[in-house]
């Protein structure tokens, strides 16, 4: 039975030997359906107050191996498998076109995606990222982070090999070069004004490369998405509901 309100359909999801948690907001809601993938070590829960406030739309997220409750991959995985991973769940929910949001670590997952499977992402939504993981421990710095000292957000999940994996999965990784490959899809890419993990000169250097990418700097620091929730799931939604007025006026 679908639930098009209250708390979220949860289940394990078995995918080429990785045992994931996913979380459905919403299930059977019309329109396009949002993933949204989390930054390093957070799990549904962290995300849970953003992706509640993002109304009229099926919204899912998933705990990454090792995070929350999927326990740890047997073996390390790379970008593009994870990538996968995840687009083999959304054929099974019978998302073919979905839109894509992307925290941090999940934002640059979110990135492979748009360029890995072309045609399968309608909009793109890119949170406190980079088109370029060269820091291992990236993660951790967000547990020094303003925004995380003054919520008292329990952020932090992951075992220390879902961590080590999520890393790794991560390390050397760049979407520069492909990125002007998503010139005909519809990009927003947010900042916080105050965030010392991710500065704003990140995003600016995403949206740079995306023909036609929004670029907009936004209240708070590296957190931002879990700090300023309400704000941040207004602006989202207000961006994805963008393509459907627009078709809407074309016709």
């Amino acid at each position: 039975m679908s639930r098009i309100s209250g708390r979220p359909a949860t289940s394990t999801e078995h995918v080429y030997g990785l045992s994931l948690r996913v979380a459905r907001w919403r299930e059977g809601a019309g329109g396009t359906p949002l993933l949204f993938l989390n930054g390093i070590g957070a799990d549904i829960a962290a995300a849970a107050p953003l992706l509640a406030q993002l109304h009229g739309r099926e919204v899912w997220t998933l705990d990454m191996p090792g995070v929350g409750s999927s326990p740890d991959a047997l073996l390390p995985y790379a970008a593009p498998t994870i990538a996968a991973v995840v687009m083999e769940i959304a054929d099974r929910f019978g998302h073919k076109i979905i839109d894509l949001a992307g925290f941090s670590w999940g934002g640059a997952l979110a990135q492979q995606i748009a360029i890995q499977f072309p045609g399968r992402v309608r909009s793109l939504v890119l949170m406190a990222t980079t088109p370029v993981m060269g820091a291992p421990g990236i993660g951790w710095a967000a547990l020094f982070d303003d925004d995380m000292l003054a919520s008292g957000l329990k952020i932090q999940t992951a075992t220390p090999l879902g961590i080590a994996y999520q890393s790794a999965a991560m390390t050397g990784w760049t979407s520069v070069g492909f990125l002007s490959g998503l010139k005909n899809l519809p990009t927003l890419v947010l900042a916080g004004e105050q965030d010392g993990v991710m500065p704003a000169c990140y995003g600016q250097m995403l949206a740079d490369q995306i023909d036609g990418a929004l670029f907009e700097t936004v209240p708070g620091s590296h957190l931002f998405p879990f700090t300023h929730a309400a704000a941040i799931a207004s602006r989202i939604s207000a961006f994805l509901d963008q393509p459907a007025k627009q078709a809407q006026a074309a016709a």
